[in-house]
């Protein structure tokens, strides 16, 4: 009889285990854009315009259990500058930084950012560098 109640209570917190993960796969949340980054690696303070010296920090937030890859795409007028990847794997929500910066300053103009997750776009975020006033 013990043996049964044992393999009840191991039933019950198997299933209790397995019920706390959100089940769902990894997806894209949120898309940040700021000129800094929390300890966490989501924006500080969220903006669209930035001066030509500024650290453009883009955060992809995602929510879910599983493995990807995140690559996004900075385009200048239309025009590609970079498109970093990184390989992902996360439990629960977590927050993949990317950054633009070059070695000099950034031309003024619009900008643009898109998200990508296993390939799949994610969203765009549109920005301006502007000259200082």
């Amino acid at each position: 009889m013990s043996n049964v109640k044992i393999h009840i209570a191991t039933l019950v917190v198997l299933a209790s285990v397995v019920g706390c993960g959100s089940g769902e796969p990894l997806r894209v949340t949120t898309l940040q854009l700021g000129r800094s980054l929390n300890a966490d690696s989501t924006v500080a303070a969220f903006t669209t315009r930035f001066a030509p010296r500024d650290t453009v920090y883009f955060s992809v937030v995602t929510a879910g259990a599983g493995s990807g890859t995140i690559r996004v795409r900075w385009t200048y007028y239309g025009h590609v500058v970079d498109e970093p990847t990184r390989k992902v794997s996360y439990q629960d929500v977590a927050a993949t930084e990317f950054h633009l910066k070059t070695a000099g300053p950034l031309p003024p103009g619009d900008y643009s950012v898109e998200a990508f997750l296993d390939d799949k776009s994610a969203g765009t975020r549109p920005f301006h560098v502007v000259k200082p006033d």
